[in-house]
């Protein structure tokens, strides 16, 4: 098995993952940086994990302003 030791995301659940943007950014800021209507209307990390696991593209962009941020850090 090959370690993943440099890629931030290894380990990381989609929902922490939600969680840790919405903390940071905030629902509409989030909304405005990834414009789905899951960070838009009627926000919820359970409505954003049901799109984003159907949604390749979309679950991209959350990971690539999910590694964004950490290296803002």
């Amino acid at each position: 098995m090959q370690e993943q030791i440099n890629n931030p995301l290894h380990g990381k659940r989609l929902d922490t993952i939600i969680e840790y943007l919405v903390e940071y950014y905030g629902w509409e800021e989030l909304g405005q940086r990834i414009p789905i209507r899951c960070f838009n209307e009627n926000p919820s990390v359970k409505s954003s994990l049901t799109f984003l696991r159907k949604t390749p593209w979309a679950r991209e962009k959350v990971e690539q302003l999910y590694v964004k941020t950490l290296l803002k850090k």
